[in-house]
């Protein structure tokens, strides 16, 4: 099985996720050392993307639960001199269990899929980013007690994590509002789905609109790598979409704040809100360790 969208996962597959994650992460606090269950497995990371939280979270998680883990980068790999992904899927597949891979762009990962006959993960993509969905949606349980109902209010561009964040919210029963410019919306195919899901995405220009009364307030940088060249005009377009107290003061008392970083502070999001009582975000980085080791668990059967 593979994770490429969010949309592969099914509501009780997200929900076991979600409970073996807690579980995990409860066993972590306690000390608790976790069985060996992917002793014998290898985890190959390709990274085309810089990363934090994926690289370490993914590394870690392998660890913990017994395999191997290497980390390679788009230029260390013949794909960085021109080779087909196809080779170097096929090739392998002969040598590793799974591949995570963290592209460009979203065919990449698709191509890997096609010719891999082994478990391929999305990392992140230019469509979506499903595994930071998967600890979103941990983070918002968390807190929430519930999926089914929450309001989240997703205020900026509309990108990859909006787009899985949209899925995972028409699989769960979450409503989802966008406060967008006009340009900046999630992808078609994505809100089509959601639709086609019983889901309607509320998407508006005014950012307050959107936060009014939400359960889940979220943001994310303005430029996004691969974006610099038009940093400059994202920035200017965007500058009405800040993450800052004016617009948490109109959400619910018990709004959480959430950010799956990079943070760039004075931008999408003020000092203040960043480190308000609101903010759950490093918890929210936490828990990418967690359902990690969870994704993984499912997808390499233990």
């Amino acid at each position: 099985m593979n994770l490429i969208s969010i949309y592969d996962l099914s509501h009780a597959e997200i929900e076991a996720i979600l409970e073996k994650g807690e579980e995990l992460k409860k066993e972590r606090k306690k000390g608790v050392k976790v069985r060996k269950a992917l002793e014998g497995k290898t985890l190959a990371l390709i990274f085309e993307k810089p990363s934090t939280r994926t690289r370490v979270s993914f590394e870690v998680a392998m660890r913990e639960l017994g395999g191997n883990v290497i980390s390679l980068n788009w230029n260390e790999l013949q794909l960085g001199r021109g080779e087909r992904i196809r080779e170097t899927a096929t090739v392998l597949s002969a040598y590793v269990d799974a591949v995570m891979i963290r592209a460009y762009r979203h065919s990449t990962v698709e191509e890997f899929a096609k010719y891999a006959s082994i478990t391929v993960i999305n990392g992140l993509s230019d469509l979506e980013h499903p595994c930071q969905t998967l600890a979103d949606l941990m983070t918002i349980k968390a807190y929430k007690k519930k999926l089914a109902g929450v309001k989240v209010a997703w205020v900026g561009d509309g990108n990859n994590v909006c787009n899985s964040l949209i899925g995972g919210a028409a699989i769960t029963g979450m409503n989802m509002f966008v406060a967008c410019p006009k340009g900046y919306e999630p992808a078609g195919e994505i809100l089509e789905k959601a639709k086609e899901m019983g889901c309607e995405v509320v998407i508006i220009e005014n950012a307050e609109e959107a936060a009014a009364d939400a359960d889940v307030l979220y943001t994310d940088v303005w430029v996004s790598m691969g974006e610099e060249e038009e940093g400059e005009k994202r920035k200017k377009v965007l500058r009405n979409y800040q993450m800052n107290e004016d617009l948490v003061s109109v959400a619910k008392k018990d709004v959480i704040v959430m950010h799956c970083m990079p943070v760039h502070i004075g931008e999408e999001i003020t000092e203040g809100v960043m480190n308000s009582d609101n903010s759950v975000i490093f918890e929210q980085a936490e828990n990418r360790l967690h359902t990690q080791k969870a994704l993984l668990s499912k997808l390499l059967k233990y």
